[in-house]
């Protein structure tokens, strides 16, 4: 817990996960009380060593962290992803990303980043510590929330009770508190496992992020720092359990069939993670003085490598917004700054899990006729270099309207 706080904050922040912490450094940055509070001790979360999970951070994420003072905590060990190419199992046509297309003469801003998760957590500890307006609360939960029309309370797992303004869920997918706020979901289980795991490869992969359209799903290769890649590997649920049970000699094998050889030798390094698929979208956002951010307000499929980048994309406009109210000296946990945001991000994560449910559905078929017109679809777009600078763009994350906390401002 970092001391000298009061007991009452501005913002409360349920989950201290990735999203949680970093809108908690968002919002502290500029001054607001804010508390976060997590069920696991830190000094365990920091001292965990490499566990094979890895973040894909778009461009515009990353503006986001530079604004915030936490991308140079991560920047020595983040690997930019300069080029991706997608192909369909054994097609000869495929589609080819280059982050020169969307640079102007002498640019060299990459599409995205791979850090290790354990990187984001350690960065963004550091960088909460240095905020004397930030406190951690943890290990701790939060039992229950009061809200009503001038304030939120929270009673924790001890006893003890916080006072707020506003509470902001980033307690991940089984939020408890969209739970008590009686907010529905929309969701659905995808019969598909993903499988996530590092390997060593013998030759360097030059920043080129690879994703194999395979009938059971997406093979995502992803470059990390060093002869490293992250595994993205999108498998049949029912075959997903009997992959993980293998010996570390027999798993390597299977991995290899579906990696391929382009990188030479290759050797699966860390441990292996599997977690089942879905899509989930919260109906609401918002409700009385709560916001839901990250993976309590909606959950996609990682095909397009969306998943934190949607969470940061709240974080910066859940930000803005509280902090714009506040120095109006307005109440920051007041209908009309929370249907603000609401508005702001709700479209945009709705569309996102469309267009992610969509191809994951599309290439996941393997009709053949459905097969022939998504590869001449990757082609055509691979042939209209003004499409697909602007699907680069989507993906970087450097369109529309975005929060100044993506625009790399500060708020």
């Amino acid at each position: 817990m970092f001391p000298g706080m009061a007991d009452d904050v501005e913002l409360l922040i349920a989950g201290g996960g990735l999203n949680g912490l970093l809108l908690a450094i968002a919002v502290a940055e500029p001054g607001l009380k804010v508390a976060v509070v997590d069920r696991q001790e830190p000094a365990t979360m920091l001292g965990e060593a490499f566990d094979g999970r890895a973040s894909a951070i778009a461009y515009g994420s990353r503006l986001v962290l530079d604004s915030t003072g936490v991308w140079p905590l991560i920047a020595s060990e983040a690997e930019p992803i300069r080029e991706i190419r997608v192909a369909d199992d054994d097609s000869p046509l495929f589609l080819h990303y280059d982050h020169r297309d969307v640079n102007s003469p002498g640019g060299d801003i990459p599409l995205g980043y791979i850090v290790e998760n354990r990187v984001l957590r350690r960065a963004l500890f550091e960088r909460a510590r240095a905020l004397p307006s930030l406190r951690l609360i943890a290990p701790q939960v939060v039992e229950s929330v009061t809200r009503d029309a001038d304030a939120a309370v929270a009673t924790l797992g001890n006893g003890s009770r916080l006072s707020a303004r506003l509470v902001a869920a980033a307690d991940g997918k089984d939020s408890p508190q969209r739970r008590a706020a009686g907010i529905r979901t929309v969701e659905w289980r995808y019969k598909q496992t993903g499988i996530v795991t590092t390997v060593a490869h013998e030759r360097p992969h030059a920043g080129i992020a690879v994703e194999h359209f395979l009938p059971a799903g997406p093979f995502a290769i992803l470059p990390m720092t060093g002869n490293r890649s992250s595994i993205v590997w999108t498998e049949n649920a029912a075959l997903a359990p009997h992959l993980m049970r293998l010996a570390d000699v027999e798993f390597a094998e299977e991995l290899r069939m579906r990696f391929g050889d382009f990188l030479g030798a290759i050797e699966p390094i860390g441990p292996r993670w599997a977690y089942p698929l879905s899509l989930m979208q919260a109906e609401r956002y918002t409700a009385r003085r709560l916001a839901l951010v990250g993976e309590a307000a909606h959950v996609i499929h990682p095909i397009a490598g969306q998943g934190l980048n949607v969470g940061i994309r709240d974080i910066a406009a859940l930000a803005e917004a509280v902090v714009d109210a506040r120095r109006l000296g307005l109440d920051i946990g007041d209908d009309i700054v929370l249907e603000r945001y609401q508005r702001w991000r709700r479209l945009d994560a709705i569309l996102l899990a469309g267009v992610t449910d969509g191809l994951n559905r599309l290439f996941s078929n393997t009709v053949a006729p459905v097969k022939l017109v998504r590869d001449l679809g990757l082609a055509a777009v691979n042939r209209l270099p003004p499409l697909k600078r602007l699907l680069m763009q989507h993906a970087m994350g450097t369109l529309g309207d975005r929060p100044r906390l993506a625009r790399g401002e500060r708020l």
